[in-house]
Parts: structure tokens; C-alpha cells; sequence
């Protein structure tokens, strides 16, 4: 197989033969069409010698000696052109013996005619004649001679041409089946591997059965498929690890997402540590789980939750103390951290495995519930079998155990906030109740006591003033205290904030008879709902002032909305003087108006204007970017700003 010649070898022999043959059968061709045609034109000169034999015997009777002698010389440059030959014409003679033997009698006769011609004495008339006869004959068999060689050529070049023919069909013949076993039947078996591949059989392989090109061809398509088999092989199995590790990342993550939904959807901690021990369960593939609290110094762990452990377990574990047992973080300085313990006896006094051993468990997997570097707390797992984690489910553990943490932070910080409002809350009842209420009961009691000595005394005039003022001061505390239940139930159920100042100027006009109007300006993005109620709150002090102090028969609210925020309460009352107003009465009404703007990081303006009637309250709130926006110039003369600090 190693001595065949190659396909480009066969097919350039295969053409040079082809060229060889082509190239023969074209010059035997030309050979013979030239031979016929010097043969056709030695015909032609001959038959000329026969009519020119006629013209010298007609000459030498009746033109002169030099006549004749000229068309003598014509007759032997014939004669001599047809033993010679013309190669240009082209002309000649295809001579053989017999026609070398007819040439030699036409020359022959020729001579002895001529010789008679030649002398001077007459020569008789019939015997040229005979002679001429006799030279003629010699021609036609000359020409005789040679159409028998034109018709041996003739019939060779059609032989010729019929072996063409044959040898035509036989090369068209050769030319196919070589064509089919050296070209088309390699590609066809190259097209149907290539088939095979398509269809996915990359096991298809194509017998390699010679050294030439489509040999090479067959040898590189079955490299080309074993290595397409091997990388298709490689990449199936690396998908397969690929699945199975975005499998394992889609199981992680749906825990982890469990989890945050169980963070964000738990009400308290009960549902919180048995929703996540449900879910760490099923992610370690545990057969017990255990959730514990520990205490601030990190000696005591209670248990807050538990799946699978059993009763007598559970009752023995409530609450551990740190070191009693493998459970629990050590106390001697180092950071928490995972730890993987195998539960294995090693004597009869091991400490704290006798609880797990008996319940059949043989790894424990101790998690700290920890938030920046403070231990909140342990997660323990449990398994009956000997366990070793990947560093995968570790830092899927600890970051679930991360969350667990987070999520515990939250609902106590939640519980602290939600505590602080309410004693905030509280202090701001108390606070109202003491400025308000509180002072009017003060003032009541006062007068209870005066009331008494003026009936001790039997001054009935006394009597009567004191039991006057005793009812102006129920009323007052009676007006009190229907403010401070239209304060505490005051809720802005909606973003724009002008419906609830609508309804607030509404109650205080049905309640006081002063008329009142609202001026909205421009157009702002909407107050927080905290804001709003501070906002109403600070409103409502306001106009309780113009009720009780000032005795106007008009109140404006003005309001802007862009670029900031402003609220001006502005009536025609009396007015006051700012610096005859004592320190420590700014607590009762202003004192409060200032603390609630300091809660939403506003500023409060009280401007007693002089002169004139009428005061105005203005509240102004931050900008958006949280800087107040820069007061007028020519402000009023008495003018106190409560800013917040």
C-alpha cells in the first residue's frame, strides 16, 4: 500500500497519455492529409504531361525550333518537379517500387521522344503520334501508381479514424470507471461518514485503504471524529457536573431565599427559629436540629427550637451551660466558628456525649449564630452517621445561620423601637396633660379651696365669684380635653396633606365661630406621614392659642409647597408682646409647637407684629437636600425662631 502513487500521480499520467494520444492521432492525421494532398497535386501534374505531350506533338508540326524547344524545357521542369516534389504546395510523389518503375518509363519515353524531336531530319508525323501514345500510356500508369498509394492512405486514415473512434469510447469508458474508483466513489464514502456525524454517530469512522489524497482525507476525518467523540464525550460529562452543580447552587439558593422570606414574614421569634430549623433541616439532610439562644455573656444557651430530637433529649438540653458539653461555644478567648465533632467514646467518663449516644447520633455540627463578631446564639445539627461537609454547605450553613442572626437583630431592634415609641409616646401625653390639663385641675383645686373658706366665712359674694370661676375653669379643662382627643386621633389617611388642614380649620371655625381660610401655593413633592402629623399637631397648638388668647375673629393658613415647604398661621387678635412673656410659660404652648419641629428637623417662627393686631406662627421645613431655605431680610421687629438645633 506504501509503493501506490498518489492520486494527483494518477491523474497527471492518466493526462500526459491522454495528451500523448491526442497528440499522435493529430499528427498521424495531418501526416496522412498531407501525404493525400502531395499525392492529389502529383496527380494533377501528371495529367498536365499528358495534355502538354499533346501540345508538343501539335508544336513540333507547325511552330519553329525555338518554340519548341521552349516548351521542351517547360516538359522537363515538370517531369523534374514530379521526381523532386514541392514541399510548399504541397507536391509529390508517393513513391514505391512501382511507382519508381512507371517514372523511369515515362522518363524513358520521354528522352527518346524528345531526341527524335531533337534532329535536324523530319520526323514522320504517325510515329510521333504512336510515340506520344506510348508516352501517355507510361503517364496514366505513372498516375495509376499513385491514386493506388492515395487509396492505400485513404483507407489507412479511415482505419485510423475508426481506431479513434474505438479508442474514444474506450478512454471515455476508462475515464469514468477510473473517475467513479479513484474520485467519486472516496466521496461518496466521505459524504455518508459526513452524513453519519451529522446525524450524531461520532463513532462513524472511514477505512483508510491508500496513501494518496482522499487516503489522508480519510485518515484526517477519523482524527476529526475520534477527537469531536472524545471532546463531545468530555463535554457531556462536564455539563452532567455542570447540572448537578447549578442543581446544588439552585437548592442552596432556594434555602437561602427561604429563609429571607421566613426572616421577612415571621411575627415573632417562636416562628422564626422553627421556620428556620425546618429549612436548615432539609438543607443538611440532618436527622435532628436544634436552635439556642444564649445570654449576654454567652454561659447559658436555651433552647428555642428543635425537629427530630427526642423528648429526653430535649428535656436534659433545655438549657446548657457553656463547656458542660460539646454543644456551646468555648469560652477561652477564641473566635466562634463551624465545628464538625464526631461523637466517638473513648471511656466511661466522656463528658457530655452520653445525651447524643444513647439518641444514636454520631456527628454533631455546631454553627454560631453570630453579627459582627458577637455570638447571638448556636445552631447544632445532628447526624447518625459519620459526616463530613463540603466547603460548599459550610459556607451555605454559616451564611444561613448569618441570616438567622440578622434576622434576630432585627426583631430586636424592632422591639426596642417600637418600645421607644411608646414611652415617647407616653411622654408626650404626659407632657400634654401636664401643660394642659393638669394646670387647669391645679387652678380648679385653687378655687375649691377658696370656694371652702368663702362658705366658711359666709361670704356669699366670694362664693359666688369663686363658684363662677370654678365653672369658667371646668369648661376650660372640659375644651382641654376635647383638643387633646382631636390631637391623639388626628391621621392623615392620604399624601396631600391640604384634606386633613381643610377638616382641622373646619372643627376649630364649628367650635369657635371665627372664620378661617386656606391658601394652597404651588405644587411639592408629599410630606412622610409622620411628617404630616407633626405638621397638623403644630397647626392645631396654634389655632388653640388664637382660641384662648387671642381673641380674633379671623384666622388665614397659608401654604407653600415649592421650593420648600411653609405653613403660616395668621390671625387679627390681639397680638402680644414677646418680651413681656415670661421664660417659663414658652413651655405651655410654644415649648410644645418647638419640640414637635424639632422632631421633623424644622423651623418654628412666632412673630408678634407691632404695630397692629394679629400674630403669626410659621413653620418651615427643610429642603430636599436638607438645608433650610435662607429667611427675609426685613423681618418684624419682635421675632423669636425656635430653630431646631
Amino acid at each position: 500500500m506504501n509503493n501506490r502513487p498518489s492520486l494527483s500521480t494518477k491523474l497527471q499520467v492518466l493526462g500526459v497519455a491522454f495528451l500523448l494520444v491526442a497528440l499522435a492521432s493529430i499528427g498521424f492525421t495531418l501526416w496522412i492529409t498531407w501525404r493525400l494532398e502531395g499525392g492529389a497535386a502529383a496527380v494533377n501534374e501528371a495529367g498536365r504531361l499528358r495534355m502538354n505531350m499533346m501540345r508538343m506533338v501539335l508544336a513540333h508540326q507547325h511552330e519553329t525550333p525555338e518554340a519548341l524547344a521552349q516548351r521542351m524545357l517547360h516538359f522537363d521542369e515538370s517531369l523534374e518537379l514530379l521526381r523532386a516534389g514541392d514541399p510548399s504546395r504541397p507536391l509529390f510523389v508517393p513513391w514505391n517500387d512501382e511507382a519508381r518503375t512507371h517514372y523511369a518509363l515515362v522518363q524513358g519515353a520521354w528522352s527518346a521522344l524528345k531526341g527524335d524531336w531533337q534532329k535536324p531530319a523530319p520526323v514522320d508525323e504517325v510515329q510521333s503520334l504512336e510515340r506520344a501514345d506510348r508516352f501517355v500510356a507510361s503517364v496514366d500508369m505513372f498516375v495509376e501508381s499513385i491514386e493506388t498509394q492515395i487509396a492505400r492512405l485513404t483507407a489507412a486514415l479511415h482505419l485510423f479514424q475508426l481506431f479513434m473512434v474505438a479508442l474514444a469510447i474506450g478512454s471515455a469508458v476508462a475515464f469514468i470507471a477510473l473517475s467513479y474508483l479513484l474520485v467519486l466513489n472516496p466521496v461518496s464514502r466521505l459524504q455518508d461518514a459526513l452524513s453519519r456525524v451529522r446525524k450524531g454517530d461520532l463513532a462513524t469512522r472511514i477505512e483508510v485503504d491508500s496513501t494518496d489524497e482522499f487516503g489522508q482525507l480519510n485518515a484526517g476525518f477519523n482524527l476529526m471524529t475520534h477527537a469531536l467523540q472524545s471532546s463531545h464525550e468530555d463535554l457531556e460529562q462536564k455539563v452532567r457536573e455542570k447540572t448537578a452543580s447549578i442543581n446544588v447552587q439552585n437548592q442552596r439558593l432556594a434555602a437561602l431565599y427561604a429563609v429571607s422570606a421566613l426572616a421577612a414574614e415571621a411575627g415573632d421569634l417562636h416562628t422564626l427559629t422553627r421556620g428556620f430549623i425546618q429549612e436548615i433541616k432539609k438543607v443538611a439532610a440532618c436527622d435532628a436540629a436544634v436552635v439556642r439562644w444564649s445570654d449576654e455573656t454567652n454561659e447559658r444557651y436555651m433552647m428555642l427550637a428543635s425537629d427530630g430530637m427526642p423528648e429526653a433529649v430535649q428535656d436534659e438540653e433545655q438549657c446548657l451551660m457553656a463547656g458542660s458539653c460539646e454543644c456551646g461555644q468555648s469560652l477561652d478567648g477564641e473566635p466562634a466558628a463551624m465545628r464538625v465533632i464526631s461523637l466517638v467514646p473513648k471511656g466511661s467518663h466522656d463528658k457530655g456525649l452520653s445525651h447524643c449516644l444513647q439518641a444514636g447520633f454520631r456527628t454533631v455540627v455546631s454553627i454560631p449564630v453570630q453579627l459582627q463578631q458577637r455570638v447571638l446564639g448556636e445552631v447544632d445539627l445532628f447526624f447518625r452517621t459519620h459526616e463530613e461537609l463540603s466547603d460548599g454547605m459550610r459556607d451555605l450553613l454559616t451564611t444561613m445561620a448569618h441570616h438567622l442572626a440578622n434576622s434576630m437583630e432585627s426583631m430586636r431592634v424592632t422591639a426596642l423601637e417600637r418600645e421607644a415609641a411608646v414611652a415617647q409616646e407616653r411622654s408626650l401625653i404626659a407632657r400634654e396633660l401636664h401643660d394642659s390639663i393638669a394646670q387647669s385641675l391645679a387652678f380648679l383645686k385653687i378655687q375649691t379651696h377658696l370656694l371652702r373658706d368663702a362658705v366658711a366665712r359666709k361670704d356669699e359674694g366670694a362664693r359666688n365669684r369663686t363658684m363662677d370661676e370654678l365653672e369658667i375653669g371646668v369648661q376650660e379643662c372640659y375644651n382641654d380635653v376635647r383638643e387633646l382627643l382631636i390631637h391623639f386621633r388626628t391621621r392623615t389617611q392620604d399624601e396631600d396633606i391640604e384634606d386633613a388642614l381643610r377638616s382641622t380649620l373646619s372643627k376649630f371655625e364649628h367650635q369657635t365661630g371665627v372664620a378661617t381660610t386656606l391658601a394652597m401655593h404651588g405644587h411639592g413633592y408629599p410630606l412622610a406621614p409622620d411628617v404630616q402629623i407633626q405638621v397638623l399637631h403644630i397647626v392645631q397648638e396654634a389655632l388653640s392659642n388664637v382660641r384662648k388668647h387671642a381673641g380674633a375673629t379671623r384666622v388665614d393658613l397659608l401654604v407653600q409647597r415649592h421650593p420648600f415647604w411653609r405653613f403660616e398661621v395668621l390671625d387679627n387678635g390681639c397680638g402680644f408682646v414677646l418680651a413681656d412673656v415670661p421664660p417659663d410659660s414658652l413651655h405651655v404652648g410654644l415649648g410644645i409647637m418647638k419640640e414637635r419641629a424639632e422632631r421633623i428637623s424644622a423651623r418654628l417662627e412666632v412673630r408678634a407684629r407691632e404695630p397692629g393686631p394679629g400674630t403669626s406662627v410659621v413653620v418651615q421645613l427643610p429642603l430636599a437636600a436638607g438645608q433650610l431655605a435662607p429667611g427675609k431680610s426685613g423681618r418684624a421687629k419682635n421675632l423669636v425662631s425656635l430653630d431646631s438645633p
